[in-house]
């Protein structure tokens, strides 16, 4: 199943509806990225405005390594001629809808990534920066690239690389443990009721809630829809 799909002209997500046999529960899953154009933001919000609650993802609090992780996709937007937005709540969150954010501290995040090689931790710390000017260079383009596609079950063998590389899992793997174990309490509260859950996550994250909704809980994808999240001029 496809969740972020890269052509040779355009970037887009697929918004992606689980449901359990004999359950009114709905989790509508938002693959998102960190910098977009702003027509998928405003898509995003108007299915948002759909919903009983939006789980949240937000690294919390602050850090000196959380901010300079940040400036990979911090720089792209600042170029007006890019025409990019970077990912932000006020763009994102309609009034009235609760929200919950399940995700870890920055002092969390970080502790992970430390527990990455040193020669590794410092290449991460130190390339986020530059490829944060490689983006803001080049513009939408660069956003095209195969390695930028996300399926829940990698079809290459380097995609299958990237999804188990020791980065991705300091990353995300407690994270996702976090995330799945707020759903399971969303599950056991509202399970009987025709309640719609928002699942606002990173696109790197989609597959691990796929497969933790379908193992943990029954869930299973129903519908899809895409959402275009730039195309370059």
């Amino acid at each position: 199943m496809q969740i972020i799909e890269v052509t040779g002209y355009a970037v887009r997500s697929a918004v992606i509806t689980m449901r359990r046999k004999g359950s009114p529960l709905e989790f509508v899953i938002f693959p998102m990225v960190h910098v977009a154009s702003p027509t998928f933001y405003s898509q995003v919000r108007l299915r948002l405005r759909e919903c009983d609650l939006v789980v949240l993802e937000g690294i919390r609090g602050r850090s000196a390594g959380v901010s300079a992780l940040t400036l990979a996709y911090r720089f792209a937007p600042r170029r007006r001629r890019n025409g990019l937005q970077e990912q932000r709540e006020d763009l994102l969150l309609p009034e009235g809808v609760p929200v919950v954010n399940p995700d870890v501290t920055a002092a969390e995040a970080m502790a992970d990534l430390r527990t990455l090689p040193r020669w590794m931790y410092l290449l991460l710390m130190v390339g986020a920066p530059v490829m944060g000017l490689v983006f803001a260079l080049r513009g939408p383009r660069a956003f095209l690239d195969v390695d930028g596609e996300i399926e829940d079950l990698p079809s290459t063998l380097r995609a299958e690389m990237l999804a188990d590389s020791p980065v991705e899992h300091a990353m995300t793997d407690r994270r996702d443990r976090r995330l799945l174990d707020a759903l399971g309490e969303i599950e056991a509260e509202h399970g009987d009721e025709r309640f719609r859950v928002a699942v606002v996550y990173g696109a790197a994250h989609v597959p691990a809630i796929v497969s933790g909704l379908w193992d943990r809980y029954g869930y299973r994808p129903r519908e899809a829809e895409w959402l275009t999240v730039l195309v370059p001029a």
